[in-house]
């Protein structure tokens, strides 16, 4: 009996959970996509459209809208989401006496560190408000000093990825409806406000979205609640 009990976690634990659209095709479109559209501008595909896009918001500047872009923008800034979940794990975590909740933060933490930096350091792209007359290109030979992390959006990407997590964490308060939004409108927010501030390119906040898309998909996939817990040395009977 305990032999089979065993074996009914591990199959659990090995069940992936469910994702909409479901299926690891859709994953592959977000890869495909992400790699059809850095090869596009490296071969300088779509840097007139990312120029046109920040010279247009560039021109059309209004005091108000960008104040609130400026508020609304901190929305998808990484690090008071990583502690925000981080502090809403560890109270899950007491609460529950399970450390899935903490494991899906760290999970989070690590494959958008591992995601995001590599790709900013090999595209080198430098920012909109850059003063340099080839800034909208990739794979640049920037100066020293001059930013060049903006390809892809960290933001897009955290934004994704982190409301993802606060919305798993906080699936048994909330409805089906008020998880969807969590996930949608956050990230819509944090994309218009990125283009507009100019703080990204338009296709910077594109390749955000696909990268934090793909990477929030495999978080999700994980069935954290029912992965194996630790064993209890206390209640393990003596050999």
């Amino acid at each position: 009996m305990q032999e089979t009990r065993a074996q009914r976690t591990r199959s659990a634990a090995r069940r992936l959970e469910r994702v909409w659209p479901e299926g690891w095709w859709f994953d592959a479109l977000l890869l495909v996509a992400f790699v059809i559209l850095t090869a596009a501008l490296a071969t300088g595909w779509l840097l007139h459209l990312d120029q046109a896009v920040a010279d247009w918001v560039d021109g059309h500047q209004w005091d108000p809208a960008y104040r609130a872009s400026r508020a609304l923008n901190f929305l998808g800034n990484g690090g008071p989401l990583t502690v925000l979940c981080a502090v809403i794990a560890i109270w899950l975590g007491v609460r529950r006496r399970s450390a899935w909740p903490f494991g899906l933060v760290v999970a989070a933490f690590l494959v958008t560190g591992f995601a995001i930096m590599p790709l900013k350091l090999w595209t080198d792209r430098a920012a909109p408000r850059s003063p340099l007359p080839d800034a909208v290109e990739l794979f640049n030979h920037l100066p020293p000093g001059e930013y060049s992390l903006s390809y892809p959006s960290g933001h897009l990407v955290n934004t994704v990825v982190w409301y993802g997590v606060l919305a798993l964490l906080l699936a048994p308060w909330l409805g089906r409806t008020a998880r969807r939004w969590l996930r949608i409108a956050p990230p819509a927010i944090v994309f218009c406000t990125t283009v507009y501030l100019n703080y990204h390119w338009v296709t910077d906040s594109v390749a955000g979205l696909l990268t934090g898309l793909l990477l929030g998909r495999l978080l999700t996939r994980v069935p954290w609640p029912s992965l194996p817990r630790p064993r209890d040395p206390a209640r393990q009977s003596p050999a």
